[in-house]
């Protein structure tokens, strides 16, 4: 049986990557170490109740007594770090937490990774450790060309720049201490259980209560968008079959400006909720994010090559899959909607 410890899997692509791995792998046992900020809900787990393989632990990556008791108890095959302060916005006025966690908390992570696994300088056999990354550590691009796995590191955001600066750690425990690791960067992810601080949640809550849609500048913004199931197969083969040191870029191929994003929730609400009052009306635009990228697009030839990865969701059928899936969960939204979210959601956007 491998053994995994799953850091930040009550979150969004955490819990995600916790339900695809129950149900691709029988002989397996996942970890799951999450503090519960915020963005942590256990709500997103339910799938998992019972099951004996699934192991929940409340606590934070920068506790070195907890993780390095942790891996002491169960002697972990791979370590898949998803756990981060991942907003950038929240970056924008509180830098120090994403250093804490970003940083701090994967350097902890190594830490005890390497305490356990290195023996009389070698290290155990069929152990690694994955960094899950972000195309925002890469900067922005001009309206030609894609990141590849050897673009310069350029982040223009507090939060791009705690990726970064975790990413560096990683590679170099890499290089300096042998480290089995990989690091993979990832495009926008979207999909079911999304904290509503995101885009495309945010949008889809807004619409159907007739709220207004905040736009920041003229929402010529450009992202690939990458559904999130598609990503956890990326993680769970790069685990299995990267080869070590390599950093992997994942991309789904779905370039939109944000303002299409907006106005195709719009067109798709509109018409499932047969509601004359939601439009393209409701849009507002608001002034930009400080530092805001333009365009990131993934090329992710290198993932497809060496391990056989492509994305099998396009945007036009996990949009739709998306919007299914919070209106089939409406208590969900209400639930992570309340209290000091919508404290967080009226600084952020009433008044600008």
């Amino acid at each position: 049986m491998k053994t995994y410890l799953v850091t930040g899997g009550a979150g969004f692509i955490g819990s995600n990557f916790i339900l695809y791995m129950l149900k691709k792998h029988a002989d397996i046992r996942l970890v799951n170490l999450d503090k519960l900020t915020y963005a942590g809900n256990l709500e997103n787990l339910k799938e998992a109740e019972g099951d004996s393989r699934h192991i929940f632990v409340q606590g934070d990556i920068c506790d070195k007594e907890l993780v390095r008791g942790l891996f002491e108890k169960y002697d972990f095959d791979y370590v898949v770090n998803f756990a981060a302060e991942s907003h950038v916005d929240r970056s924008i006025t509180n830098p120090e937490i994403f250093v804490e966690t970003n940083v701090s908390g994967t350097v902890n992570l190594l830490q005890c990774a390497k305490e356990s696994w290195l023996r009389g300088g070698v290290w155990a056999e069929g152990k690694k450790y994955l960094q899950v990354s972000t195309d925002e550590v890469y900067g922005s691009l001009g309206a030609e060309g894609y990141f590849t796995e050897t673009t310069p590191l350029c982040p223009h955001s507090p939060y791009s720049a705690s990726k970064t600066s975790a990413d560096m750690f990683v590679m170099a425990f890499h290089d300096t201490y042998g480290m089995p690791v990989n690091i993979t960067r990832c495009s926008n992810n979207y999909g079911p259980y999304q904290f509503p601080e995101k885009l495309i949640p945010l949008m889809i809550n807004n619409v159907k209560n007739k709220k207004q849609l905040p736009v920041y500048g003229d929402g010529m913004n450009i992202r690939d968008w990458l559904y999130v199931e598609d990503h956890c197969k990326a993680i769970d083969m790069v685990a299995e079959n990267g080869k070590v040191g390599e950093v992997y870029n994942v991309g789904g191929h779905n370039e939109r400006p944000n303002i299409f994003i907006v106005k195709t929730i719009i067109a798709q609400l509109g018409q499932r909720l047969c509601d004359p009052e939601i439009g393209e009306n409701l849009i507002k635009y608001v002034a930009d994010r400080l530092g805001h990228d333009r365009r990131y697009g993934i090329d992710p030839e290198k993932i497809k090559n060496d391990l056989g990865w492509y994305p099998e969701t396009t945007f036009e059928v996990g949009i739709v899959k998306t919007i299914d899936w919070y209106l089939a969960h409406e208590e969900w939204m209400e639930h992570v909607t309340s209290g000091a979210y919508q404290d967080y959601y009226d600084n952020m956007y009433q008044n600008k």
